[in-house]
């Protein structure tokens, strides 16, 4: 009997109309595993079902917020993200960000730095 996963909210920022951008792929698959996806980026377009804005829209009971900017390019998001109190903020390889991660520590916010793609695979979302 498989097991149950239980969907989770999640916001992709840095989100891309392309297919060969990790976040699409991000997009794609949190998508097939069935959870619901907002996304914000540069340009804005569709993945599939799903938005890419631009901005700062908020969006509530976010669950995971998973990151596919660089931190330099963060910078303009900390009280935004912040502000949207999800459970917790993936930051995917060359995403890493520590003044970010500590601002979310401090906010009880957990902390991840691994890959979006290996967590959905390996069911540790």
């Amino acid at each position: 009997m498989e097991k149950e996963h239980k969907t989770k909210k999640t916001l992709v920022l840095g989100g891309s109309i392309n297919p060969g951008r990790y976040a699409n792929k991000a997009i794609r698959k949190l998508r097939s595993y069935g959870h619901t996806v907002v996304s914000v980026g540069n340009k804005e377009g569709t993945v599939e079902d799903v938005v890419i804005r631009k901005g700062t829209p908020f969006f509530n009971d976010l669950h995971t917020i998973t990151v596919y900017l660089s931190a330099k390019n963060q910078k303009q998001y900390y009280d935004y993200l912040i502000g949207m109190q999800p459970e917790r903020i993936v930051f995917n390889p060359g995403a890493e960000n520590q003044e970010l991660a500590e601002l979310a520590r401090k906010n009880n916010i957990e902390v991840i730095e691994y890959c979006t793609l290996i967590l959905l695979d390996t069911h540790t979302f």
